[in-house]
């Protein structure tokens, strides 16, 4: 009888090798891969296997046609902000439905790539006419603060401009240096898309840069001001765009703003045009070479590139 069973199992065999080099020569198996590996044109589906006497599967025989090509909703975490804006106005332009996709792409970048930005100054020098920061609020996509810190300026302060900067001489009894808060915000806005009203104050006021093409600034974006019916090359503060499209009151009474709120609001306004002002910019920005590949291991928060190190620095170290 183990003769038998020997005799069947090699009968079985010589089905199965025979099918798979059938099999091979119509392409839909590689000739040295493994039993259910396609090639990527057979269209990887479940339904193409079968299973055997045995047990074991191996790929259908039938004619599978090649699926409708279509758009990845997911971008990697590390994407440029162009390639999210180009991402953006891909999906748009695949017709139905397109809106829901980009959603559903931004999702995956969100948590890591928006934050909004506020920050509220004191007057300091003469007649305190020099602002410096006192106070900076950071929030997320979803409006959560990630950041919120008394900034003590670098100058005695002169005027604290408690009316709209809602900073009084309690707030600094445990506000941080100013060169430690800056530290610290900006290793959270770096490789980030910066959202903001007005936002170049906020630089200023933080002795900072940041890249204009990862820079949403909410005073500037014409679609804003056409659904709030509002003139498109008038200067609009936040409070107003809040009432009218957000139709909620910010900024009220005499105990000054809260830069988290402002903060919170911009994210609002911004999230209100995203897909259509991510659109324009797409069409806006200018080609971009492709990225260089890069080790994944490195630290992102680490500021070693040669661009950072001063010029004689790296002409004594050659």
């Amino acid at each position: 009888s183990s003769q038998g069973h020997s005799k069947k199992k090699s009968r079985k065999h010589q089905r199965f090798m025979e099918r798979r080099a059938l099999l091979e020569q119509k392409g839909l198996l590689t000739p040295h891969g493994c039993l259910g590996s396609q090639t990527p044109e057979a269209g990887l589906e479940a339904h193409t296997t079968l299973t055997t006497a045995n047990g074991t599967t191996a790929p259908r025989c039938d004619t599978v046609p090649k699926p409708k090509r279509i758009f990845s909703t997911s971008l990697s975490p590390d994407a440029s902000p162009d390639s999210i804006a180009r991402h953006h106005s891909m999906l748009l332009s695949q017709g139905n439905g397109s809106s829901k996709k980009v959603r559903m792409s931004s999702l995956v970048l969100r948590p890591g790539k928006y934050v909004a930005i506020d920050c509220e100054m004191v007057g300091t020098g003469p007649q305190g006419r020099l602002s410096e920061l006192a106070r900076c609020s950071v929030v997320n996509y979803e409006g959560d603060v990630i950041y919120d810190k008394y900034v003590q300026p670098e100058l005695p302060i002169v005027d604290y401009r408690t009316r709209w900067s809602g900073i009084t001489k309690q707030h600094m009894k445990n506000a941080i240096p100013f060169k430690a808060a800056q530290a610290e915000i900006l290793k959270i806005l770096k490789d980030k898309i910066v959202v903001g009203h007005a936002i170049h104050n906020d630089f200023q006021a933080l002795k900072y840069f940041h890249p204009k093409d990862r820079t949403r600034d909410t005073s500037q974006i014409p679609m804003l001001k056409q659904r709030a019916g509002l003139p498109i090359r008038a200067n609009v503060s936040l409070k107003n765009l809040a009432r009218h499209l957000l139709h909620k009151k910010i900024q009220v009474g005499c105990k000054g703003h809260s830069s988290v709120e402002d903060a919170q609001t911009a994210m609002e306004l911004y999230r209100l045009v995203e897909v259509q002002w991510e659109k324009k910019l797409a069409h806006s920005l200018p080609p971009r070479p492709p990225s260089p590949i890069t080790d994944p291991a490195a630290d992102s928060s680490e500021y070693l590139d040669d661009q950072y190190w001063p010029t004689d620095l790296m002409a004594s170290s050659l």
